[in-house]
C-alpha cells in the first residue's frame, strides 16, 4: 500500500487555510454594556411578604438581599457585594458582605443599604428564637439532602440506595425518606439523646468515614437544622402544615456584562399564603457553563461569550429559571436583507446583543451547503457550472425548489427519519418490514404529506406491514412505556422517561402524567399474521394505565391536559394525535421546527433538540414561537418549513467568522460548519473518486443515503457514526471526530482502493490527453468543493502533476487523496 507524501498533507492544509484565514483575526475589546452612567438610586429585593417585610422564623433561618443599582443610562446592575449594610437596632440580625441576613434574637430591625451615597432600607422580623418551632421534615429536612447531593441518582437516591442506605430520588417521596432514616438501620442513624453522635451527622461531616466524603460543615446552618430536628425527636410534621406550591427566582431576567456577577434570591410560596427565603437550600444549574457559572449560594458569574444563558433553580420538585443576556455591545449596521421570518427574529437578537453577523456566503458555498442539507449529496459538475453561470437574481429560490422536488430530498430525509423511527433490522426475516417502512417514509416525503397526517399514520397504524407499512414502528417499539416515551421524545420534544419511576427532576411531569399519557397506547394488541409478521389491532377496552406506585388506573390524558374521557370503542391513538395536532398544543409544532432547525444549523434553538422544557429554554424564544406558528398556519407543510429556513439570509450567512463572532455558537451570526453524515460522506468520497460502493441485497446504484435500514455491513459507515436505530434519539448519530476516522481516510485499504481503481476518476483524468492539467484540476475542484480553484491552489496542484510525467495516474490519485482529506471536503460549511 503506497503512503502519500508529506507534501500532499501540506497541499491539503493549504486548500483549507486559504479559505478560512479570516478566522484567525484577533478581536479587540468590545464595549459590552458600556459605561452605565451615574447611579440614580438603589432597590432592595428579598423574599419578603406583600409589604416587603422579610420574616425569619427560627435560629437557622436566613435571607438573601439583592441590591440593584439604577443608572441614568437605563442600565441596572447588581450591587449586592459593593453595598455597605447597617442595622437599627443592632443585635437582632447579622448581615455579611454578600447581603445574607441571619437571625440573632427576636425583634424587628431596619436594614439600611448604602452605595455611593444612594440609600435604601428594608425591614426584617425575627421570630422563633425563644421558643423553638417544630421542624417539618418534608419542608425543611428533605431539601438539605437534595442541596448536598445525598439523594442524587449517583448516591443514596439511586435504585437500591448506596451502602445500605436509601433515599428517594431528589426527595420526591419524603414519607419514604422519613421511614428510611427513622425506622431502618436499627435506629443507629439518629440518636436523639446525643444528636451530634448521630451517624447521619458524623458521616455527613466526615467525622466517620463516608464514601461520599464530607458534605456538610459542622455548625453550618444545615448542620444545626438537622441537629435541632434530631433533638426534637425527629418529627415528620402535621398534615395541617403548609406545603410548598411553587418557587420564584429574582430577578427572572437580567442584561449582564461580560465577567459580571448577579446574586439570585429564591422564595418559596406555601399553601397558606406565606413565603420563605430558600436561596441557600435551592439547587442551581447553568445550562451553558461556557457562558456562565453559578455558585451554591446562587451567585451567577458570566464569562466572555456573548448570548443567552439560563440558570435552573430547583427546590422540592419545583423549578424556576433565571435568564441572562450578555451583549457584545457593538453597533450592528448593514444587516443583510430580511428575507423570511427567520431573519426578522435572528437579526433582532443580533442587534440587541450588538453582535455583527458574517457576510452572506457566495453562490458556490450556498450551492454545496443546501444540496448537502436537502439532498444528502454533492452537486454534480454540470449543476455547479449551471448555477454559477446563472444570472437570475432568484436562482437560490429556484435551486431550493428544485432540490425539494427531487427524489434525492425524499431519500435523504427518509434516511433521517428511518433512524429515529427505529427502522432496525435484526435478521433477514425483518427485511419485509424495514424495506416497506422505509419505502413508505420516502414516499411520504415525495408527496409532501402534512406532518400531522404523517404522525397519525404511524401512531394510529393497525394491521400488517404488507398492507400498512407504518405499522412496522410497533415492531421495535413494542411495550407501552416505549411507545409513550418514543412518542413524547420524537413528536413532542419531551423526555418523560424519568417520570416512569419518579417525578421528573427538571420538569413538572409526575408518574400520574406519565401513565396518563401511556394510556393512549393501552388498547394496542398484537398477534401473529402472514409469514410470522406482527398484526397490530385495537382492543375494545377503556384506554387507561395503572400507576404502579399508587395502584390507581389513570385515564388517557395529554401532558398538561385534562383527561380525554374516551369510550371503549374509540381508538385512543387517534384522540392522542388530535390533541397533538391541535393548534393550541404547546409541544407538537415546536418539536418538529426545533428538530429541523438543528438539521440545518447543527444545534437546535433548544438543544438537545428533544429535551424541550422550562429549565432548558430556547436561545431565541420569539423565533421558535414564530416558526411553530407559521408551520401550523401552513397546514404542517414540511417543505414550507424547509423553504422558510433555507431561503433566509441567516441560513445563507458565511461560515467564515468576522472579527467578533468566531466564538458564537448559539446566536446564528454565522453558519457553523458541521461534518458530513456518515452516509453522505461515503457517497461524497464515491463521487470524488468516481467509484461506487455496493451493498448486498440492493441494486448497485443505491447510494449509502438510500439504504433502507441499518443491516448493511460497512466499516466506513460505522466508524463515521451511522446510528444503530436503537432509540428515538438523534444522539445515536455522532459527528465527533476520532483517530480511527483520520486513519481510515488517510491510509485504509478501502480509500486506497477507490483512489487507485482502474475505472476511477484518477485513471480517467490521467487518460484524458485532450484536456490540459489546469482544466482537469478545475473539474476536480468543482466535484469536491463546487467551486473553481484559486490561482495558488491551481499552481500547487499543476506543479505536483508535472513532477510525475511518467505516472499521471499516481499524481491524480495523490491530488484526489489530498482533496478528500481537507476540512473543506469533510465539512458542510
Amino acid at each position: 500500500m503506497r503512503t502519500r507524501s508529506i507534501e500532499l498533507l501540506l497541499i491539503a492544509f493549504t486548500l483549507w487555510c486559504g479559505c478560512t484565514s479570516a478566522a484567525w483575526a484577533q478581536p479587540g475589546e468590545p464595549p459590552g454594556l458600556g459605561d452605565p452612567g451615574n447611579l440614580t438610586g438603589i432597590d432592595i429585593h428579598s423574599a419578603g411578604d406583600s409589604s416587603g417585610v422579610l420574616h425569619l422564623a427560627g435560629v437557622d433561618a436566613g435571607g438573601q438581599l439583592v441590591v440593584t443599582g439604577n443608572y441614568d443610562s437605563g442600565q441596572v446592575r447588581d450591587l449586592s457585594r459593593q453595598a455597605a449594610y447597617s442595622t437599627e437596632p443592632v443585635g437582632v440580625v447579622e448581615i455579611d458582605e454578600h447581603g445574607f441576613v441571619r437571625p440573632v434574637s427576636e425583634g424587628t430591625v431596619a436594614i439600611t443599604v448604602d452605595v455611593l451615597g444612594q440609600q435604601a432600607s428594608t425591614t426584617v422580623v425575627v421570630t422563633g428564637i425563644l421558643v423553638d418551632p417544630p421542624i417539618n421534615f418534608p419542608n425543611q429536612i428533605t431539601p438539605i439532602f437534595t442541596k448536598f447531593g445525598c439523594n442524587g441518582g449517583g448516591c443514596h437516591g439511586k435504585s437500591g440506595g448506596q451502602n445500605g442506605f436509601r433515599l428517594s430520588l431528589l426527595g420526591f417521596e419524603p414519607t419514604e425518606d422519613f421511614e428510611y432514616l427513622v425506622k431502618e438501620g436499627r435506629g443507629r442513624r439518629l440518636f436523639p439523646a446525643a444528636p451530634d453522635r448521630s451517624l447521619l451527622l458524623t458521616k455527613a461531616t466526615g467525622e466517620v468515614p463516608h464514601g461520599g466524603g464530607a458534605r456538610i460543615e459542622a455548625d453550618s446552618p444545615s448542620y444545626r437544622l438537622l441537629r435541632r430536628w434530631i433533638a426534637q425527636g425527629m418529627p415528620y410534621g402535621s398534615a395541617e402544615d403548609p406545603t410548598v406550591v411553587g418557587i420564584e427566582v429574582f430577578p427572572h431576567e437580567r442584561v449582564m456584562g461580560r465577567e459580571a456577577d448577579q446574586q439570585l434570591v429564591v422564595l418559596a410560596r406555601y399553601s397558606d399564603g406565606s413565603v420563605e427565603d430558600v436561596t441557600r437550600m435551592t439547587s442551581f444549574e447553568s445550562n451553558d457553563t461556557e457562558m456562565a457559572e453559578v455558585s451554591v449560594e446562587g451567585l451567577v458569574n458570566t464569562a466572555k461569550l456573548t448570548g443567552s444563558v439560563a440558570v435552573m433553580c430547583r427546590y422540592q420538585g419545583h423549578v424556576d429559571v433565571f435568564r441572562a443576556t450578555v451583549p457584545l455591545g457593538l453597533s450592528v449596521a448593514g444587516l443583510p436583507e430580511e428575507r423570511t421570518l427567520v431573519d426578522e427574529h435572528v437579526f433582532a437578537k443580533l442587534t440587541d446583543l450588538g453582535l455583527p453577523p458574517s457576510d452572506v456566503c457566495d453562490d458556490a458555498t450556498f450551492l454545496r451547503r443546501v444540496t448537502i442539507d436537502l439532498a444528502g449529496r454533492l452537486p454534480s459538475v454540470d449543476e455547479t457550472i449551471a448555477f454559477l453561470e446563472n444570472q437570475d437574481p432568484n436562482k437560490r429560490e429556484q435551486l431550493v425548489d428544485q432540490l425539494l422536488d427531487s427524489s434525492d430530498y425524499a431519500e435523504y430525509f427518509a434516511n433521517k427519519w428511518a433512524a429515529i423511527l427505529r427502522n432496525k433490522r435484526d435478521g433477514e426475516e425483518d427485511k419485509v418490514a424495514t424495506y416497506s417502512f422505509h419505502d413508505w417514509i420516502r414516499q411520504s416525503f415525495r408527496d409532501n404529506k402534512p406532518y400531522d397526517q404523517f404522525v397519525r399514520e404511524i401512531l394510529a397504524s393497525s394491521g400488517e406491514v404488507g398492507v400498512n407499512p407504518p405499522v412496522a414502528w410497533y415492531r421495535e417499539v413494542r411495550d407501552l412505556s416505549a411507545q409513550a416515551e418514543d412518542t413524547a421524545q420524537l413528536f413532542l420534544g419531551l423526555r418523560i422517561q424519568c417520570a416512569r419511576c419518579h417525578h421528573h427532576p427538571f420538569e413538572t411531569w409526575s408518574q400520574e402524567d406519565y401513565y396518563g399519557f401511556a394510556a393512549f397506547f393501552s388498547q394496542v394488541g398484537r398477534k401473529k399474521g402472514y409469514e410470522g409478521q406482527d398484526r397490530v389491532f385495537v382492543q375494545r377496552v377503556v384506554a387507561q394505565a395503572q400507576n404502579p406506585k399508587t395502584g390507581n388506573m389513570v385515564p388517557a390524558t395529554g401532558l398538561g391536559a385534562e383527561p380525554a374521557g374516551l369510550p371503549a370503542d374509540m381508538d385512543a391513538r387517534h384522540a392522542l394525535v388530535d390533541w397533538m395536532a391541535d393548534p393550541s398544543n404547546p409541544f407538537f409544532a415546536k418539536a418538529l421546527v426545533n428538530r429541523y432547525w438543528k438539521h440545518f444549523f447543527g444545534r437546535g434553538l433548544v438543544d438537545p433538540e428533544d429535551d424541550m422544557r422550562v429549565t432548558n429554554p430556547a436561545v431565541n424564544p420569539a423565533l421558535l414561537d414564530a416558526l411553530a406558528q407559521d408551520f401550523i398556519d401552513s397546514g404542517f407543510d414540511m417543505k414550507h418549513l424547509v423553504r422558510t429556513i433555507c431561503l433566509s439570509n441567516t441560513y445563507q450567512l458565511s461560515a467564515i467568522p468576522n472579527e467578533w463572532n468566531a466564538d458564537d455558537k448559539q446566536n446564528f451570526s454565522r453558519y457553523f460548519p458541521k461534518r458530513l453524515n456518515a452516509e453522505v460522506l461515503l457517497d461524497a468520497v464515491d463521487q470524488l473518486t468516481g467509484t461506487n460502493s455496493t451493498f448486498n441485497g440492493v441494486p448497485a446504484d443505491v447510494r449509502a443515503v438510500g439504504l433502507p435500514d441499518n443491516g448493511f455491513n460497512s466499516y466506513f459507515l460505522t466508524v463515521f457514526g451511522r446510528p444503530e436505530s436503537s432509540s428515538a434519539c438523534e444522539c445515536e448519530r455522532t459527528g465527533d471526530a476520532n483517530l480511527a476516522q483520520s486513519l481510515h481516510l488517510l491510509n485504509s485499504g478501502e480509500i486506497q482502493g477507490k483512489l487507485t481503481a482502474g475505472d476511477g476518476r484518477a485513471a480517467r483524468l490521467a487518460g484524458a490527453t485532450d484536456v490540459d492539467h489546469a482544466e482537469k484540476i478545475r473539474q476536480l475542484y468543482l466535484v469536491a468543493f463546487s467551486r473553481y480553484p484559486d490561482p495558488e491552489e491551481l499552481a500547487v496542484a499543476v506543479a505536483h502533476l508535472e513532477r510525475f510525467p511518467d505516472d499521471p495516474k499516481r499524481a491524480f490519485e495523490d491530488i484526489c487523496w489530498a482533496l478528500l482529506n481537507t476540512k473543506e471536503f469533510l465539512f458542510n460549511h
